[in-house]
């Protein structure tokens, strides 16, 4: 195995956030947006709360996570500690803090007893085979050695696509003709990796829709077929949602879970859109960790979660 530089894995480059801000203040869709002229005169009362409230469910930030952020602020106003705008912000941190911290956590591949197997699904046009690409990238850069297995065996393009990022990533890759079995592909792919004392294997599958059950069963196969060449995988299970959908990869979520027992979250295209609150409706519903983020196309726009400094991007005037 190669020599891993484990301090790396949570570090973002400069300016990441500062991008990520940039792009959740954009439009009149932001929650916070003008939040000052939600009290006017400086006087935090009910009706404002009441506004605000309004303006999380706008933003996905959904009913449930909603009612937990105004019934602390309200508890707050009842103790008469929001007092301005500063305070009525300082309170909303707070409470959006104690939201997300809990599934903070940092994706960190254990390679000592083998390769750490990542079984990465999620829908068509989530961002999935960019996502892996960006990864392979990462973890190559942090010591590791990767491979990766061309699962999705059903989309045409599928195999050519992982094939560019493998090569840009320069990265192992295992693939089958068009139309093999997937967990067959799953089950080669680990047998390389144990070969090759590969530290990191990444399956890419076919993107599917959430609601149809003969696919969703076909990742269950694909478990069950990396499981038996490689006890205990796969080690992490990524979902891969596309932020701009809202709601509906909050739909897409719950069933993934029920399906393969999701361990890990990565939100794409935070750069498309103004809103953010997803992460907040995730976190409450779910409880899974997110692990990544991402705002763009480039090798440096996929990065590790940070609660706190999420927040802090939302929450800045």
């Amino acid at each position: 195995m190669t020599e891993k530089n484990e301090n790396t894995v949570s570090e973002q480059p400069p300016g990441f956030f500062k991008r990520l801000r940039r792009k959740l203040n954009s439009g009149d869709s932001w929650l916070t947006y003008d939040l000052a002229k939600l009290a006017p005169g400086g006087k935090i009362d009910a009706d404002v709360l009441e506004d605000l409230e309004s303006r999380l469910v706008m933003a996905d930030v959904g009913i449930d996570a909603t009612e937990k952020i105004i019934a602390g602020l309200q508890q707050r106003l009842a103790r008469h500690e929001l007092k301005d705008v500063d305070t009525l912000t300082e309170g909303l941190r707070q409470s959006m803090i104690d939201i997300l911290e809990p599934v903070q956590h940092n994706l960190v591949p254990d390679a000592r007893a083998g390769p750490f197997v990542i079984l990465m699904v999620g829908v068509n046009g989530a961002g999935k085979t960019t996502t892996i690409g960006k990864l392979a990238r990462r973890f190559l850069d942090d010591g590791y050695s990767v491979m990766l297995a061309a699962g999705d065996t059903f989309r045409a393009a599928a195999v050519p696509q992982l094939e560019i990022w493998a090569e840009r990533a320069e990265a192992d890759i295992v693939r089958a003709q068009q139309g093999a079995d997937p967990a067959a592909v799953a089950f080669d792919a680990v047998s390389a990796a144990l070969a090759r004392d590969t530290d990191v294997l990444l399956v890419d599958t076919a993107g599917r829709l959430h609601t149809k059950v003969n696919l969703m069963e076909e990742l269950k196969k694909i478990r069950r077929s990396l499981g038996k060449q490689c006890p205990g995988a796969p080690h992490e299970t990524l979902l891969v949602l596309d932020a701009t959908t809202g709601q509906n990869a909050l739909s897409q979520a719950r069933q993934f879970h029920l399906a393969t027992d999701v361990t890990a979250l990565a939100l794409t295209k935070l750069d498309g859109t103004a809103k953010g609150g997803i992460v907040f409706a995730l976190r409450r519903e779910l409880g899974i960790p997110i692990k990544l983020i991402g705002i763009g196309e480039g090798e440096n726009d996929l990065q590790p979660f940070d609660g706190e400094t999420f927040v802090e991007a939302l929450l800045e005037r």
